[in-house]
């Protein structure tokens, strides 16, 4: 990792098998049984809320937080802009918004775990609250997921947990949908299978290409990261499961 200065650019048979269920044991005297509730998670960030950006692109999203920031009132703050490569637009972005930019290109480093611990060292130098992945387009690994368990959201344009990955415009329009929309969820160790913070809806209309319906999907994923991150400020959190309930601003 390094700063971006003006300047830089990047057996058995089958027949034989049966499943036998049989009833559980009773616990032994003195152990507890084990516990099958759901875990919770109760998030509670501080505000202004303290947020990093991570993109793999022209920031699009990145720019509509930034407008948000500047009205009186929105209780979060992005503090730093960090990318995956060095031509990513969005790193120009932050520097014309006067804000830290960074990359951390995987090429640059000998594997994926020690990428990400470069990732995740460059984004712990700017002591964020929340980390935003708003077209962030690498998996985040298990180093950057312990560091910021909880604190990392990102933006998909589908309706989850139908068409996760990186072609979903495309792969609704080709299943047929009649509505697609946008989703944005916390981020686990999957590919956009994390708990769902918030969806909007987005009609398909006949003969829609995965341009035109991107467009319209973009303009609804930008209202709703805003509003998102802006609840997590003032509200916090509570995940149960998969299960999430904004608390009482």
């Amino acid at each position: 990792m390094r700063p971006l200065s003006a300047a830089s650019g990047p057996t058995a048979p089958a027949a034989a098998r049966r499943l036998v269920l049989r009833p559980s044991p009773p616990p032994l005297p003195g152990v507890p049984a084990l516990s099958t509730a759901p875990a919770v998670h109760r998030l509670q960030l501080p505000v202004p809320t303290r947020v990093v950006v991570l993109v793999s692109g022209s920031g699009t999203l990145l720019a509509s937080l930034l407008d948000a920031t500047a009205e009186p009132g929105y209780p979060a703050d992005v503090v730093a802009v960090g990318a995956d490569r060095w031509d990513a637009g969005g790193l120009q972005r932050a520097q014309r918004a006067g804000l830290p930019a960074f990359a951390v290109a995987l090429r640059e480093h000998p594997d994926r775990a020690g990428w990400d611990c470069a990732l995740t060292a460059a984004v712990a130098e700017h002591e964020p609250d929340l980390v935003v992945c708003a077209g962030f387009r690498k998996i985040l690994g298990p180093a950057f997921l312990e560091r910021f368990a909880g604190r990392a959201i990102n933006t998909h344009p589908a309706l989850l947990p139908s068409f996760p990955g990186a072609h979903a415009v495309a792969d609704a329009l080709a299943h047929g949908v009649r509505v697609s929309g946008a989703t944005v969820h916390l981020v686990d160790s999957g590919t956009d299978t994390g708990p769902i913070l918030a969806q909007q809806a987005v009609e398909v209309f006949p003969g829609d290409t995965a341009d035109g319906l991107h467009e319209r999907i973009k303009t609804v994923e930008r209202r709703l990261l805003i509003d998102v991150v802006a609840c997590l400020a003032r509200c916090g959190a509570t995940v149960t499961g998969r299960k999430v309930h904004f608390r009482d601003c």
